[in-house]
């Protein structure tokens, strides 16, 4: 029996395509590809994909949309699953796939020069984890206030308007499950914006053909496609809409079912001393029931390192330093309290 577990794509065949993403001959053949096709998708097309499932079904998306999947019309987008505590890897079209179909309809009309709202320069910091390491950053970048686009559908013989703006600060995607502006965004802070502004007029247009594009999803959650957490920015947290529920982010296996409440984000007082036990120390209250229901459900499974790494995602300042505080002090009872126990277990009589 072999020991090593495989992937279904890989179980098809014990002798598999050599590329960045190995890949069963069966497989490429279903999808009607060869290997050198592959080795381009994997290598050059879909550089971000992490799984070969993944561009599979990039592959499968585009061939029935009648699409070319050599120009890149979708894109492999990582996305939060609070579901499963993880990221996963989820097919979105791009904003030129978003057009294509518009342009399909042959009611498109154009569209406006778009326009941008007064340029802002701030700076957001958090934690991100690098090498399996937390490590603070703090990134400074100046983007438009808010971009809007007109894009014009034919109407009863008529050309209409349909025009939607789009916030930067609500739009622009995080790194991983930090609050920082990824890469992209931090280099084409107005192009990428303009995107988003494109799609949601196209939307707006046609609203039974077009959906929400790659640069809309990306750094976002996947459950209501809503911002993971809140945005750091200039030291103060920005409560976003349809927080990440508590106990996904620290028991993926949910073993809390009996305790369906979750805890809801608040604001962190950056102002406050860093140390917990200052006297002049304020810790909010929400925060304290967010910690102590935090301590309880990663007590239930010993889970104190995924407790630590959502503490440091969520908390800053001396919020975090008092749940760093309370983690530590819980952790350390818990081994105590282990060890008590087993020294006070009956010893088993000699037959």
């Amino acid at each position: 029996m072999a020991t090593r577990r495989s992937s279904p794509t890989q179980a098809l065949s014990t002798s598999l395509v050599p590329s960045r993403l190995p890949v069963a001959p069966t497989v490429l053949a279903e999808i009607g590809l060869d290997a050198g096709t592959w080795a381009v998708l994997a290598d050059s097309i879909f550089p971000n994909a992490k799984t070969p499932e993944g561009v599979i079904l990039a592959v499968r998306y585009c061939q029935a949309r009648g699409l070319d999947v050599m120009k890149r019309p979708v894109h492999v987008v990582s996305m939060w699953s609070s579901a499963l505590g993880r990221s996963i890897e989820t097919v979105w079209p791009g904003i030129a796939e978003v057009q294509i179909t518009a342009a399909r309809t042959g009611l498109w009309a154009g569209l406006d020069s778009p326009r941008f709202g007064p340029e802002l320069t701030k700076t957001f910091t958090g934690t991100v984890k690098r090498d399996d390491q937390w490590t603070d950053i703090a990134v400074t970048v100046s983007f438009p206030e808010w971009a809007e686009t007109t894009v014009y559908r034919v109407v009863n013989g008529v050309r209409c308007p349909f025009s939607e703006m789009v916030f930067w600060e609500e739009t622009y995607a995080r790194q991983g499950r930090a609050e920082v502006p990824n890469e992209m965004w931090q280099k084409r802070p107005k192009g990428q914006l303009l995107k988003c502004a494109k799609a949601a007029s196209l939307r707006a247009a046609f609203p039974e053909e077009a959906g929400y594009t790659a640069e809309e999803m990306e750094g976002k959650a996947i459950e209501g496609h809503a911002p993971i957490d809140g945005a750091v920015i200039d030291g103060e947290v920005v409560t976003t809409a349809q927080p990440t529920p508590l106990d996904s982010r620290v028991t993926p296996s949910a073993v809390d079912a009996e305790s369906p409440t979750t805890a809801q984000p608040s604001p962190v007082d950056e102002t406050a001393p860093t140390d917990p036990a200052h006297p002049d120390a304020v810790i909010d209250a929400q925060v304290a029931k967010q910690v102590a229901t935090l301590i309880a459900r990663a007590s239930k499974v010993g889970a104190w390192g995924q407790a630590e790494d959502y503490a440091r995602a969520r908390f800053n300042g001396a919020h975090l330093a008092y749940a760093l505080a309370e983690l530590e002090q819980a952790a350390a009872l818990s081994v105590v309290t282990r060890k008590a126990k087993a020294a006070d277990a009956p010893v088993a009589e000699a037959a």
